[in-house]
């Protein structure tokens, strides 16, 4: 598995202290289960994060302490872990990697997807707080999603195939991050259909008349 999109470190340092609500938090951990790089990039950011904090006075960290704390995690860590495999790596198959297995079971196939027209279907996962959206993505082969825009933020974990838009290729682990400046249409891998989580803590904006139509009905 070649993984060569990761999480900010903003957001790794969010998931390290807790900081994340559930779907941000599962977006994460479901990448982490797939890249071991990233889990490597986690244990040395809570290990060095643990002890510059024990050697700070708590009511003085500033901007300029919580700068160098990243610095170092960055010089220490990522050096080492690079694009190293670890024993974590495992190439995706018919498991659902276990964060999100919680939600939806172990077999994709088995789950009541709902189709949202031209071959593209979801299935909404339930979370027990609201300030974020997540549900599962499944695009045909060589099909695209609408184009759209995002009122806010958007994390897409792959978990089969793959997709490309304006931002570049992910493959089965990569995580994007998108935001409201960025406008898109993913367009699913042309040998297998792509299969994705994705969070969102706003409605999308969709460039086409049709998508905008039925946006309320499936409360994407």
């Amino acid at each position: 598995m070649n993984i060569t999109h990761r999480p900010s470190d903003e957001l790794m340092l969010d998931y390290a202290s807790g900081a994340l609500s559930e779907g941000w938090a599962l977006a994460i951990a479901t990448h982490l289960s797939m890249c071991g790089s990233t889990s490597s990039l986690l244990r040395g950011m809570e290990t060095i994060g643990g002890i510059l904090l024990d050697e700070a006075d708590e009511a003085c960290i500033s901007d300029k302490m919580f700068g160098s704390i990243l610095d170092k995690i960055n010089s220490d860590m990522i050096s080492s872990v690079g694009q190293k495999k670890t024993a974590n790596d495992r190439r995706f198959g018919s498991v659902v990697p276990q964060p999100l297995a919680t939600y939806v079971g172990n077999d994709l196939e088995d789950l009541a997807w709902k189709n949202l027209g031209l071959g593209v279907r979801h299935l909404p996962i339930e979370l027990s707080d609201k300030a974020t959206s997540a549900r599962l993505i499944s695009i045909p082969a060589g099909k695209p999603v609408p184009e759209h825009s995002h009122s806010g933020r958007e994390l897409t974990v792959v978990l089969s195939g793959g997709f490309h838009d304006v931002t570049g290729e992910y493959g089965p682990g990569d995580i994007q991050e998108a935001y409201g400046d960025l406008e898109h249409q993913p367009h699913a891998r042309d040998a297998e259909d792509c299969i994705a989580l994705a969070i969102t803590d706003a409605p999308l904006r969709f460039s086409g008349i049709a998508a905008r139509l039925v946006q309320p009905f499936f409360k994407i």
